[in-house]
């Protein structure tokens, strides 16, 4: 008799030789249950279950909207309340200069009409980004990544795009110019092992967007909707970008994300070409009202509030020589050890004790720690036992 997981490796597109295969029946809080095991989540869908698995909240409101409509029309017809109420609560929670919201479905298609916009409203068509940073698997979004091993197949790719290094003041003003359509950053640095922004550094390319007239852009895709200690990173280093792109845990455990401006720039998409971008089910009414009722969520419970006082928490509990240090920001951590080799066989032993975490596609001696947002005190303490001890299994 076969099993799911013969179907899944015969049917399902694969996109490595070794899959983890681990088989879930159902999710809820922190844990995801298979047949015969349970594993404490410790990445959140990389980034996703923000609010925790089965949050009723927003399963809930997925199941209230589905039963009215699902999709009706091509983004931007027709007024559909699940998009406007979304937009007017996240606006609400945002600088008045990000007043107007693009809804699309994924973190690389935000990406891309981000690329679009900064093209349009500026009339030029150079790109900065930093160098390791990762911003999606299209091939706009591949353009902007400097590590080619993930791209340099689908060449080419677009011109024009230089990387600076992340935090070294030298390379702002020399690639960033008049020339410029945008900055993209990440304010942590995703796949390169979670790795903050210094304040000082983007403040000084905020100053150097504004002399040039680039817009700055800023990929909060994984660090946004409270992940990092506030409802948005960029709001802890005093600075406002000029599109925010939003993704990943936005959408609820639904599929959407966002690229928001203000309507000065937004709007140069209405004319000349009319249609400037479109998306068929892009703010889809079902992934908006997921993601209206994660960010009430989020609020309502103060859950941002608490991030810093649970990453401090793990730090002081993550104790073992082998752990050479920890990066990141808020519930956004990496644990650094000292080769791909014993990352890889500490993860799988983690795993193997009923926890999921994983590595970084740039960072391969880091250890990916981003839990559910609504990890308690207790869970945090058995989190970070698991670890220890997997560690110590490994490396003694």
């Amino acid at each position: 008799m076969h099993k799911q997981s013969d179907y899944f490796l015969k049917h399902i597109a694969q996109t490595s030789d070794a899959p983890l295969l681990l088989e879930i029946e159902r999710a809820e809080g922190i844990y995801l249950y298979a047949k015969d095991k349970t594993y404490i989540d410790c990445i959140s869908g990389i980034g996703v279950s923000n609010t925790g698995h089965g949050n009723k909240k927003i399963i809930d409101a997925v199941c209230r909207q589905a039963g009215k409509y699902m999709h009706l029309m091509v983004y931007g017809e027709l007024v559909q309340e699940p998009q406007v109420q979304l937009a007017k609560l996240l606006t609400d929670n945002l600088p008045d200069t990000l007043n107007s919201c693009y809804f699309v479905n994924s973190g690389s298609e935000a990406i891309e009409g981000a690329m679009k916009l900064a093209k349009r409203f500026t009339g030029r068509h150079h790109f900065t980004a930093l160098e390791n940073a990762y911003h999606g698997s299209t091939q706009g979004a591949l353009s902007l990544m400097s590590n080619d091993y993930f791209s340099n197949k689908y060449y080419p790719l677009l011109p024009s795009v230089s990387f600076a290094r992340q935090n070294n003041p030298e390379d702002i003003e020399k690639l960033i110019t008049t020339e410029t359509a945008a900055v993209f950053i990440e304010p942590i640095m995703g796949e390169a092992g979670y790795l903050p922004c210094d304040k000082e550094y983007l403040i000084a390319i905020r100053k150097r967007c504004d002399e040039t007239g680039a817009l700055l852009v800023f990929d909060e895709i994984q660090s946004g909707y409270g992940r990092t200690g506030s409802l948005f990173a960029f709001e802890q280093y005093g600075i406002v970008p000029d599109i925010l792109v939003l993704a990943k845990g936005m959408g609820g455990g639904m599929p959407l994300g966002a690229f928001i401006a203000d309507s000065s720039v937004m709007s140069c998409f209405m004319d000349n070409p009319v249609l400037g971008h479109i998306t068929t089910f892009g703010g889809h009414p079902v992934s908006c009202a997921a993601s209206k009722a994660a960010l009430e969520f989020i609020i309502e419970n103060d859950l941002h509030k608490k991030v810093s006082d649970k990453s401090e928490l793990f730090k002081s509990l993550l104790k073992h020589p082998a752990i050479l240090k920890i990066n990141g920001k808020g519930l956004m951590l990496a644990l650094t050890f000292e080769s791909i080799t014993v990352n890889r066989a500490i993860i799988a032993k983690c795993i193997e004790n009923g926890l999921l975490t994983d590595w970084f596609l740039y960072n391969e001696n880091c250890m990916r720690i981003a839990p559910p947002l609504i990890i308690t005190e207790a869970q945090i303490h058995e989190v970070c036992s698991i670890i220890n001890s997997s560690v110590k299994e490994i490396c003694g």
